[in-house]
């Protein structure tokens, strides 16, 4: 494993850092406090900085030794929000305030590129500018779109822009990286049956929406093995069904909730107008009506081709080429996906291991995304900044027309 020098001797203030973050998580559009820390240590290594993009975001500007004369330029990205749950952890460094937790592993990511950050500042062996993209409000809020209806891509015009999460359950060491759809688009449904409540025992006075409801939930099921082509990727889970008061009386309205997961517009397109119109008919038949709403959240993550292979050649130099894999795509949901349709570029992951680097005091539980035992894994910063900063130097390194 090929690591910079600079950034293993820096990598022990870096995590100090990492632990302060993860201390006082923040929940999306709140990242204050998180902004100021990282605003704080940009200005602190003397680099420009943009605040309020989207909110909370912080943009640094690092110029490479050409003063960013040559006008190329690239986007390295770091999420910095964290999730509402209550973290199980007893550790030191975990949360300080109720309900909210750093359980996705966001500190570690704005900690590695505020490492990267700090050797680009000080060394700048590159001719081009890098922008450090600090986003905010990635869990649910599309912090990514927010900073781009903002100006993102117009204020800091850049070649491509790469993202990297941490992925527990590999061994530290290993990255991961595939072309195509690698995260899947995440949207929400929501469903209100209106039927005509009556006496239970009296049902024929009534129209009782709770066997439409099931009737509704099992025809959803035939979108995703009769209307969708076996070989494409879709989920349709029902994840609440909420009516009744009584155990005698038939209610008036039956409500379902759930998500759906594709890893292309087509396929959701389809699904989108086959739940609706099994969701009215189903409901005709049986002499109910319904209400359907059905929300987009966030694109599925499709990284483009030539920039995922040159993300693996820059990870090859550093870890070997046994270390880095082909990422399985995944039915999470990540909104880098916007800042991919607007730019060139690859969302890669970097192994967060099985837990063990988790001090005493860490919860019962699995060292996993959105679990209350997780923590990231400092290993990982002085790896990741590694792969940040070389993959900025091989990129001006090679010879690309400007954006």
């Amino acid at each position: 494993m090929k690591l910079i020098d600079s950034i293993l001797t820096q990598a022990a203030g870096i995590a100090a850092v990492r632990r302060d973050i993860h201390a006082h998580p923040e929940l999306c559009y709140q990242e204050v406090r998180t902004a100021d820390v990282v605003a704080g240590k940009l200005a602190e290594w003397g680099i420009e900085m943009h605040r309020g993009m989207g909110t909370t975001g912080v943009v640094g500007v690092v110029h490479g030794r050409d003063g960013g004369k040559n006008g190329r330029a690239i986007g390295l990205r770091a999420d910095m929000d964290a999730l509402p749950m209550q973290e199980h952890n007893t550790f030191a460094h975990a949360s300080q305030h109720a309900g909210k937790m750093h359980a996705c592993g966001h500190d570690g990511h704005t900690a590695m590129l505020l490492a990267a950050a700090q050797h680009l500042a000080k060394h700048r062996n590159f001719d081009g500018t890098v922008y450090l993209i600090f986003q905010p409000a990635e869990e649910g809020g599309g912090g990514a779109r927010e900073m781009i209806k903002d100006g993102l891509f117009e204020k800091f015009s850049m070649e491509a822009v790469f993202g990297v999460h941490n992925w527990p359950g590999m061994p530290v060491g290993t990255f991961a990286a595939s072309s195509g759809p690698v995260m899947a688009s995440s949207n929400e449904f929501r469903i209100v049956i209106h039927g005509k409540g009556s006496h239970a025992a009296l049902p024929h006075n009534g129209i009782d929406p709770v066997p439409v409801a099931c009737q509704m939930v099992q025809a959803f099921q035939t979108i995703i093995t009769r209307n969708k082509k076996p070989v494409d990727a879709g989920v349709i889970s029902v994840t609440m069904i909420h009516t009744g008061e009584a155990t005698n009386v038939v209610p008036d309205v039956c409500e379902i909730q759930g998500t759906v997961r594709t890893f292309t517009l087509e396929v959701l397109d389809m699904i989108e107008r086959r739940m609706g119109e099994i969701a009215q008919h189903t409901c005709a038949a049986f002499g109910a009506t319904c209400e359907f709403q059905f929300k987009r959240n966030y694109p599925p993550t499709v990284n483009h081709a030539a920039e995922t292979q040159f993300v693996k050649r820059v990870l090859v130099d550093i870890v070997g080429e046994a270390q880095v894999v082909d990422q399985e795509p995944t039915m999470g949901a990540e909104d880098f996906a916007y800042m991919l349709q607007e730019r060139p570029g690859c969302y890669a992951f970097i192994a967060n291991g099985d837990g063990d680097h988790r001090e005493m005091g860490h919860g019962g539980g699995p060292c996993m995304l959105h679990n209350p035992s997780y923590d990231f894994n400092d290993d990982l910063i002085p790896l990741g900044a590694t792969f940040w900063v070389r993959l900025a130097e091989q990129w001006f390194a090679e010879p690309r027309a400007t954006a």
